[in-house]
């Protein structure tokens, strides 16, 4: 557990947040349509990205998922499902990824990984 840093648990609560994204449609009760649509795929690229960054961490993958959180943001507006349960679902996971990514890079720009070990 001591390898863990801040930027893998941030990996791993976008990992869940994916997870919570693809299952919203069963889990809330969203009509088939595009809300459920856009939750799986989102959900599932967001899984990947995760999944990704835990396996072998990349900058661009922080950027993709900050691309994926605005858009999970913005797409209530955008497929025209506002004021639904999925319109708050969307809203509250693409920020939170959004925030994530965003943290993560910030992270990154903080502390750059190093490309020599020190002994």
């Amino acid at each position: 557990m001591e390898n863990w840093t801040n930027a893998k648990l941030c990996d791993v609560a976008n990992l869940v947040l994916g997870a919570v994204l693809f299952f919203s449609p069963w889990i809330f009760g969203f009509e088939a349509g595009r809300a459920s649509e856009n939750a799986t795929i989102a959900g599932i690229v967001i899984v990947a990205l995760a999944v990704a960054a835990l396996t072998a961490f990349a900058v661009w993958e922080e950027w993709l998922n900050l691309i994926v959180g605005l858009w999970t943001l913005v797409s209530p507006w955008v497929l025209h499902f506002q004021g639904t349960r999925a319109m708050t679902v969307h809203v509250v996971i693409g920020a939170t990824v959004a925030i994530l990514a965003a943290l993560e890079l910030w992270m990154m720009s903080q502390n750059p990984p190093r490309l020599t070990t020190n002994r």
